[in-house]
């Protein structure tokens, strides 16, 4: 089988091939890790250049009406409702994920007051379920955690379900109509994790019947690292938004300077305390180089990568069991691979500058980034991953040490 030649094929065809000069990567880098962190590009850095330089340092505070800081948080939820299928005014950018997704939880909890449990995977991100343990313990709720289809443990006491829309481990995608369905015909409100989607492949929250959604832009949407968070709010709930961290950016009217809290109306009232401007002026620059795009290609993209790499690798890996769904339409955009020694193969193969991720206990993840990945690194890829096994070079000690992050 020869995979470069395949690839390169592949290559010729390939409609996103000239986006990939949008993005900063550095020479002798393969780069697979995009589900967890997106590379630099040079419209971001340039926004951040002209916010740091020009709008903070000569603007000062006049910035926060000239440079339309103070609008941000709605006007980037606005580009980033457009790649997850969000109507205009439903989605703001504030905040990070978790912060979010607690204020989330208790305006599912304050919409259902007579429901006291929010029922969640128990293979969702743990920090999901950290925070879902926090609102239930401030609320007096309780966590559930389905072993089994999550749909199949709806009860009458459930406020609301929380759903991973492509689990972070295997890959495998949710069905957001089919569950948000099932959700709201038990009487509970259907929140979705957007963090390994958004970005990656379609989305459609509002035709899909979401209730609330939470994400991040620093993975595929390249945002950068600790860039802020996102919320979404379907438009029949927007009156009724109420939740706990109410800080004066979510206030009717901020700036009357009033005693007493008055929410916002909308997706607005999830704001709370003063948003991080030069990371959201990054965003903007990253928010940049998908003007032009439609998830519809780039999903078709994703789709093809996964799958030249799952058969690539079974050609000439053996040794790796597959970890996420086979059939592409179940999968996200990214693919794991599981070996007892997976750390260790992972590190190896990143000192070879092929950089995945390692998730416990034994998974070897691969994120597929359509906007700067070609067919050709990815079978190169391969290549190494092979090269890294047959080699055994694996088991050098120095691979075996662990660092912080893995």
């Amino acid at each position: 089988m020869d995979l470069i030649a395949d690839a390169r094929a592949r290559d010729a065809d390939d409609p996103l091939a000239p986006r990939r000069a949008r993005y900063l990567i550095p020479e002798g880098v393969i780069y697979l890790d995009g589900n967890s962190l997106g590379p630099a590009s040079h419209a971001a850095l340039a926004a951040l250049e002209v916010a740091a330089r020009q709008e903070w340092a000569e603007g000062l505070i006049r910035s926060w009406n000239a440079a339309g800081w103070f609008e941000m948080p709605l006007a980037l939820g606005d580009r980033i409702g457009r790649l997850v299928g969000a109507g205009a005014g439903s989605v703001a950018c504030c905040d990070t994920i978790s912060v979010n997704l607690y204020k989330v939880l208790h305006a599912c909890l304050a919409l259902r007051p007579d429901r006291r449990v929010i029922l969640a995977e128990a293979t969702s991100f743990p920090t999901d379920l950290y925070i879902a343990e926090g609102v239930c313990a401030a609320a007096g709720a309780r966590l559930v955690l389905a072993e089994g289809p999550v749909e199949a443990a709806l009860t009458d006491e459930v406020a609301a379900m929380l759903v991973n829309h492509v689990d972070y481990r295997s890959g495998a995608l949710r069905d957001m109509a089919g569950l948000s369905a099932a959700a709201q015909a038990a009487g509970a409100l259907a929140v979705w994790d957007l963090s390994h989607s958004a970005g990656a492949l379609e989305v459609a929250l509002d035709r899909d019947g979401a209730d609330f959604a939470v994400g991040c832009t620093y993975k595929y949407l390249n945002g950068g690292p600790g860039a802020p968070g996102f919320v979404y709010a379907a438009a029949r709930h927007h009156g009724s938004i109420r939740q706990p961290v109410s800080g004066w950016w979510g206030h009717a009217r901020p700036f009357a300077f009033e005693p007493g809290y008055a929410a916002a109306e909308g997706v607005k009232a999830f704001l709370a305390g003063t948003q991080p401007v030069l990371s959201m002026r990054t965003l903007a620059g990253a928010l940049e180089d998908w003007e032009g795009v439609g998830m519809a290609e780039v999903r078709a993209k994703s789709r093809a990568m996964t799958e030249a790499f799952i058969g690539w690798v079974e050609a000439v890996c053996p040794e790796l069991e597959l970890g996420s769904p086979r059939e592409a339409a179940a999968r996200g955009s990214q693919v794991s691979f599981r070996h007892a020694n997976g750390y260790e193969i992972m590190q190896a193969l990143i000192a070879r500058g092929v950089i995945g991720d390692f998730r416990a206990p034994d998974v070897l993840r691969f994120g597929f980034a359509p906007l700067y990945l070609s067919f050709e690194e990815v079978a190169r890829a391969v290549l190494a991953l092979r090269e890294v096994l047959a080699s055994g070079e694996w088991r050098e000690a120095r691979f075996a040490e662990r660092g912080a992050v893995t």
